[in-house]
């Protein structure tokens, strides 16, 4: 009965068809194989198991005897029956079947199995029961588990080249999957993209300021936390935080130590912390790319009671890996930012001025996100007779190679201005100018094909404006009674082409007029379509009376969340 402890049957008994010779070596065989073995008669109910099985699973032999796999084991053993009566009814053998059994003295994770079940025959072909085959695949199982999380980790950390949301989505990641408490603290340079240190130690007595980066709890609010993102981080010296980021080397607690005479003598806040919210397992990994140590990032266990293990300090390793180089990469990108809105700065007129005549102003935002810095650019400046030159570019891409090119195009339209040439007349010279630096400059990260200008010639005294375009989006002209209209400008091919001769058109601005004019960062959306971005500038430029501040401000205050260049 299952209530009872059933005696294991004689197994040369249940193999006697076999053969006396064969019957005993095939009993050595299953009971002293290092796979697990049991019987089941045809009611399903257990009658033998070897030693190795009750070694895999842990479940006592009085305890599986007598009692079918449904309440004879933990976990999922549910299926495994269904599938054992499968192979009583059928005949056909089942592979490879896993099931998990809970770990007991942990609680988390599941040890897995894979079980193989053979219908038992007599020499009259009656059916005698199943007999179980089982092989412990745990460890494969959780490297198959474990490179799919660090796959998918690739896919959740990094989605962007901000330094700070990296750090928060490795943070994210990992609670609960790996801890109760995670924090990334990062160094000052990574945070501002400057060259971190190959070794990260005290520095003139001092050590490095770090700052909170990325931080995650199972609690509310991460009470474990002494500091919130953003924030300046302490960092003892005798800490293991310390001796992982001066020797970049992992440390490894599985029980944290708070007893006197510890480095939290040295840190009594954090010593009261980790005692009030029961921190008692740590691991520590260095986050380092390409050579170069970014930060630390730390993990803790509180309501887990399993410590850390080895296993857990090289899944912690991998996925630390795979964040740092997503966080070097942001801060590279946050460097060369720097660089190019430096660049794009100096290149860009300090101020402008229409004379005494003309009232111009400008505004630029460089773009932000990931398009990065652009080659958006603009230029005023005065001509012969009381004239005034207007000009806007826009060079395709972003980043250094963008911004340098744009500084080209500029020197070279104030240089053909000089010759005070006709709007028409120098853009066709521009286009041919273009496509010389082209040829001189192969190897441009930006190519100068990909350039659109407009320049305009505004004369206050008669009123009349002369513009040519080469791909650029047409003026918006806001009439004295605050109607706005896009002329009809001969748009141009863009720059570098070498097709035909740029064709320029002249307006009549009655007094009071404004033209405005901008790149297509102010009007295109991946969410809208052109048309909807001209309308928008319509709208807030059809505000009669508003001083040109204002005007300007109106304008950018339509765009979407997103910045993109304008001017």
């Amino acid at each position: 009965m299952a209530g009872q402890k059933p005696t294991p049957p004689d197994l040369a008994g249940i193999l006697q068809d076999a053969g006396d010779v064969a019957g005993t070596a095939l009993g050595t065989l299953l009971t002293r194989s290092a796979l697990g073995f049991a019987i089941w008669d045809t009611d399903l109910r257990c009658i033998w198991v070897n030693d190795s099985l009750e070694k895999y699973d842990g479940v006592p032999r009085e305890h599986r005897l007598g009692r079918r796999p449904g309440t004879a084991l933990p976990g999922d053993a549910g299926a495994l029956e269904s599938a054992m009566r499968e192979v009583l009814a059928t005949g056909v053998s089942d592979f490879g079947r896993e099931y998990r059994v809970p770990i007991m003295e942990r609680s988390r994770g599941n040890r897995a199995f894979s079980a193989c079940a053979i219908r038992l025959d007599d020499a009259d072909g009656r059916v005698l029961g199943v007999c179980q085959v089982v092989l412990e695949v745990t460890g494969r199982r959780w490297a198959e588990d474990r490179l799919a999380l660090v796959s998918e980790a690739g896919a959740r950390i990094g989605t962007t080249l901000d330094v700070m949301r990296t750090a928060q989505e490795l943070a994210d990641f990992t609670v609960p999957l790996l801890a109760d408490y995670v924090t990334v603290d990062l160094t000052e340079a990574v945070r501002l993209g400057e060259e971190p240190l190959e070794r990260l130690g005290p520095m003139g007595g001092a050590v490095p300021k770090f700052r909170r980066a990325g931080m995650a709890s199972v609690h509310a609010g991460t009470p474990e936390s002494l500091w919130p993102r953003g924030e300046v981080v302490y960092v003892p010296p005798s800490s293991p935080f310390m001796r992982v980021l001066s020797s970049g080397e992992s440390v490894l607690q599985p029980v944290l130590e708070t007893s006197p005479g510890t480095w939290l003598d040295d840190d009594p806040a954090r010593a009261a912390k980790i005692r009030e919210l029961g921190m008692h397992s740590l691991m520590v990994v260095p986050v380092h790319a390409r050579g170069v140590l970014l930060g630390v990032a730390v993990f803790v266990r509180t309501d887990t009671p399993a410590p850390f293990d080895a296993a857990d300090l090289l899944f912690a390793e991998e996925l630390v890996a795979r964040a740092a180089l997503s966080l070097d990469n942001a801060r590279r990108y946050a460097r060369e930012r720097t660089t190019a809105l430096a660049l794009q700065h100096s290149l860009l007129p300090r101020s402008v001025s229409g004379g005494a005549a003309t009232d111009v102003v400008a505004r630029y935002l460089p773009a932000d996100g990931e398009g990065g810095v652009g080659g958006d650019w603009y230029d005023v400046f005065p001509l012969p007779g009381g004239r005034v030159a207007l000009v806007v570019g826009d060079v395709a891409g972003h980043g250094i190679g963008a911004a340098a090119t744009m500084g080209r195009l500029r020197t070279a339209v104030r240089t053909l201005a000089d010759l005070d040439l006709p709007p028409g007349e120098l853009m066709t010279r521009l286009d041919r100018t273009v496509m010389h630096l082209g040829d001189e400059d192969t190897d441009a990260p930006v190519p100068t094909l990909a350039a659109t200008c407009l320049y305009a010639v505004y004369d206050p005294a008669t009123r009349r404006c002369t513009m040519a375009r080469a791909g650029h989006p047409p003026p918006a002209v806001v009439h004295p009674d605050g109607g706005v209209t896009f002329p009809d400008i001969p748009s141009g091919t863009p720059l570098g082409l070498g097709m035909l001769p740029y064709e320029a058109a002249e307006l009549h601005l009655p007094e009071g007029s404004v033209i405005a004019l901008y790149t297509d960062g102010l009007i295109e959306d991946r969410h809208q379509d052109i048309d909807t971005g001209m309308e928008r500038i319509r709208t807030a430029l059809a505000q009669p009376g508003l001083p040109l501040d204002d005007l300007c401000a109106a304008v950018i205050d339509t765009l979407p969340n997103s910045t993109p260049p304008t001017t």
